[in-house]
């Protein structure tokens, strides 16, 4: 049958880009998420936004809210609400640590990626504290004097 094993590959279904240029993202955790049928269906064909997405600790339990998972046309009554709060799989001792951060230090749990990991949807959640408007600038001009060096760098190996 060969080598190839189902779910060793992750296929990135929703990327929230603004969350990297907002926040800076201390630390990355990986949590599973609970769907109904319809939003995985909707999700695999990327029909989802997570630009407000947020996630928080309630009552001993992660959940995700304001993400929005567009409905699956072909579900027709048994359809999910687009912008319901998911509740996020993690073990106690990890909710309670990123609960215990979140109240005293601050920090702001925000998703980072939706993807498929062997067949299952899950979340990357980042930790992260809000940047400045300066922080931005700088992380902006880091950026393009970056690029500016490595087209330079591509231009003297052509020519």
């Amino acid at each position: 049958m060969g080598d190839r094993h189902k779910g060793d590959e992750i296929k990135v279904l929703v990327r929230n880009r603004r969350a990297r240029h907002e926040y800076s993202v201390e630390e990355t955790i990986e949590a599973g998420i609970e769907l109904r049928g319809s939003e995985v269906k909707s999700l695999r064909e990327a029909a989802a936004s997570m630009s407000d997405a947020w996630a928080g600790v309630e009552n001993g339990q992660m959940w995700l809210h304001s993400l929005q998972i567009n409905e699956y046309p072909q579900a027709n009554r048994y359809n999910h609400e687009p912008k319901r709060t998911r509740r996020l799989l993690l073990h106690k001792k990890e909710i309670e640590k990123l609960g215990r951060a979140v109240d005293e230090k601050g920090y702001t749990l925000v998703p980072l990626e939706l993807y498929l990991k062997e067949g299952r949807v899950k979340v990357q959640l980042g930790l992260c504290r809000g940047k400045q408007q300066h922080d931005k600038r700088e992380a902006a001009k880091e950026r393009d004097s970056r690029r500016e060096i490595d087209q330079e760098m591509a231009r003297r190996r052509r020519g």
